[in-house]
């Protein structure tokens, strides 16, 4: 049963970044193989690893609805589906990417987001970590990939709009039908200067900070990915220390 690190966090914290770096140390660490989802609706996991994603499930289900003639005869939907899904992850060196892409538009896509849902469940059997990149609003996590965590992970910035936004998550996470194991803060672009209080208020377990990484930066201005990074960098190896609580399995 793959173990699965669900990340959230309101945009521009770094929460992407910090997914493919987590990615990238679960791999050097020979921790076994890794599924990586991007189930944020703007879908840069793919180029912060290196590899931009070619086609999204969104993508699919959208060809599913819009042509269902176009399913092969003698094949079910939902054996129609599991195929394209298949089809639709890209191997990266040390980790396999899928892309979730868009949400969807008009139109009743309940009954595909169910046996979609059960098709992800069975892939995350095949692997020993699941790391998947969410929007704030988890809307994937609900709805669309899975309804379990073993550990939810909170990204945040030193600012009160971000802590704010990270005990909202917090929140969401416990209104809606998901299962989360342990659930977990990391703050990023940290001076020390982030308020204890609200650090507290969100609800989650401060497991560490990052400060600010000029090598992370200029990588990131340059459209690089995570993959360029130096092993000497600040967040690589903060992030490295702060791992240990991350991806134990008990």
């Amino acid at each position: 049963m793959g173990y699965i690190i669900a990340l959230a966090g309101k945009g521009g914290t770094g929460k992407t970044t910090t997914a493919a770096l987590l990615i990238r140390l679960i791999k050097e660490n020979k921790l076994g193989s890794v599924l990586a989802v991007d189930a944020d609706p703007n879908s840069n996991l793919g180029e912060s690893l290196g590899v931009p994603a070619i086609e999204s499930i969104g993508t699919i289900l959208d060809g599913i609805s819009a042509h269902p003639d176009k399913i092969p005869a003698g094949m079910s939907k939902d054996r129609f589906l599991e195929y394209r899904v298949s089809t639709a992850i890209l191997e990266g060196d040390g980790f396999d990417l899928l892309t979730m892409g868009k949400p969807e538009g008009p139109g009743c896509y309940c009954y595909i987001n169910n046996v979609l849902r059960n098709i992800v469940d069975k892939l995350i059997k095949d692997y020993a970590y699941v790391v998947i990149d969410n929007e704030a609003g988890l809307e994937h996590l609900s709805r669309r990939t899975t309804r379990r965590a073993d550990i939810l992970l909170t990204i945040s910035d030193a600012t009160k709009v971000g802590l704010r936004a990270a005990k909202r998550v917090n929140e969401l996470s416990k209104e809606l039908d998901i299962q989360i194991g342990k659930r977990f803060l990391i703050i990023n672009k940290d001076s020390g200067e982030a308020d204890k209080g609200l650090i507290q208020e969100t609800g989650l377990e401060h497991i560490g900070s990052i400060g600010m990484d000029q090598a992370l930066i200029r990588i990131s201005s340059n459209g690089n990915s995570v993959v360029d990074l130096p092993p000497d960098a600040l967040s690589l190896n903060m992030l490295k220390r702060i791992g240990e609580s991350i991806w134990q399995r008990n």
